[in-house]
């Protein structure tokens, strides 16, 4: 039953051509009893045949068979013809010009109208013969013989309005999915920038300390073989955790599974600090971390922004600051931020390196720091200190900002 609705639904040509023939069938049916003549005859054999061929092609050209079936009906009154079974197309053409789309207001204004004015005039035209009649009785049935017609545009004016709802609807929600789309494309690039951002650290932060254990292990490896096997220990453990952060990381990029080893590894915070800060001693770096205020929970954002702008900091001041470089590190909590502060005395990065965040393509690091501390609304000052050195200081903001 389902395969014929639609097969239907793809043929409303042939549909309606079906419904014509029968009603040109019943129609010519009236002609051959018609008795006024031949003349009379021909012209309601054309009548029926012009109002079957309304039926027929009512959805491909219904402003044409509109206007064609306002000729029929005056051709009908000027001649005389009387009604018959094909009239009942002047009721389907109101109701497909009423709830067409595509027809112009104007047609479906010309439909109502001849709704209204055509049965009454047909029914003063052939019905009222009998002068003894009320006048109340003629009106009673000419709006008899009228609702009918104006119940079909109405019915069809109802569903026009209810296909250009669902079609607003249907609109709608294609523009909101074209939109929902178009922001999860905008969140996957945001993502995989974070990413981005996160791998340089974690790399630019590892390999920095490999490369600084693998040179020490190097300069000692015959006068000092137990530093050297440290070295060599501090390169392994390092290459580990890096492996680790990167697992970590990319596993975020799989669909439907989860990294190697089971849940991904908790973000690193101000907590992880003094570790950072034993890992870069080890590495030969001597930095002096004080924390002053209460120490308290933070968002994990701040947090997260926290750890990694100390840790590029201090990779910077590796690979910048010269030999027999020292670092301190100042956390402060405060009512409303957080405030961090890295100093080296070393000889300091090149100017390129941090104006306009590195724009020559070579601060990556300090371009990542920056765009981290916008994103939780923080303000970053990076460049060289009076005395010499390089200096880094943030104010992350506790609070989101209003």
């Amino acid at each position: 039953m389902q395969r014929l609705y639609d097969f239907l639904r793809r043929h409303p040509t042939g549909v309606d051509s079906f419904w014509a023939l029968g009603l040109l069938g019943f129609g010519s049916l009236m002609v051959l009893f018609d008795r006024d003549g031949a003349v009379h005859m021909a012209a309601a054999a054309v009548f029926v045949v012009g109002l079957s061929l309304v039926v027929a092609l009512r959805r491909k050209a219904p402003v044409q068979m509109l206007l064609l079936t306002g000729a029929i009906g005056v051709g009908q009154l000027i001649t005389g013809v009387q009604p018959n079974p094909s009239d009942f197309a002047m009721l389907v053409i109101a109701y497909t010009v009423a709830s067409a789309p595509a027809v112009p207001r104007w047609a479906s204004r010309c439909a109502l109208a001849g709704a209204l004015l055509g049965p009454a005039l047909t029914y003063w035209r052939y019905a009222y013969d009998d002068e003894t009649r009320p006048v109340t009785a003629n009106l009673v049935f000419t709006t008899l013989i009228t609702v009918p017609f104006v119940l079909a545009w109405v019915l069809g004016d109802s569903m026009r309005t209810r296909r250009a709802y669902w079609a607003q609807l249907e609109e709608r929600a294609a523009r909101l999915e074209k939109e929902r789309e178009a922001q999860s494309r905008i969140a996957v690039a945001a993502e995989r920038a974070r990413i981005a951002r996160e791998l340089h650290d974690v790399v630019a932060h590892n390999v920095s300390v490999m490369v600084v254990q693998a040179d020490g292990a190097a300069y000692v490896l015959d006068a000092a073989p137990e530093q050297t096997r440290q070295a060599l220990e501090t390169i392994s453990g390092t290459g580990r955790q890096a492996l680790a952060e990167m697992r970590r990381l990319l596993g975020v990029l799989r669909t439907g599974e989860q990294a190697e080893g089971g849940e991904y590894v908790p973000q690193p915070g101000v907590e992880q600090l003094e570790d950072l800060m034993d890992q870069v001693r080890g590495a030969g770096l001597p930095v002096d971390f004080t924390v002053e205020g209460e120490p308290r929970e933070l968002p994990s954002s701040v947090a997260l922004t926290a750890y990694r702008i100390v840790q590029e900091a201090l990779t910077n001041t590796r690979k910048h600051g010269g030999p027999h470089v020292g670092a301190t590190v100042r956390v402060s909590y405060r009512d409303e931020d957080l405030e961090l502060l890295v100093e080296d005395d070393g000889r300091g990065a090149q100017q390129e390196l941090y104006e306009e965040g590195g724009a020559d393509g070579l601060g990556h690091g300090l371009i990542g720091m920056r765009e981290r501390v916008g994103m939780v609304g923080g303000s970053l000052t990076a460049g060289p200190r009076a005395g010499g050195g390089f200096r880094v200081s943030a104010v992350l903001p506790l609070k989101p900002a209003r």
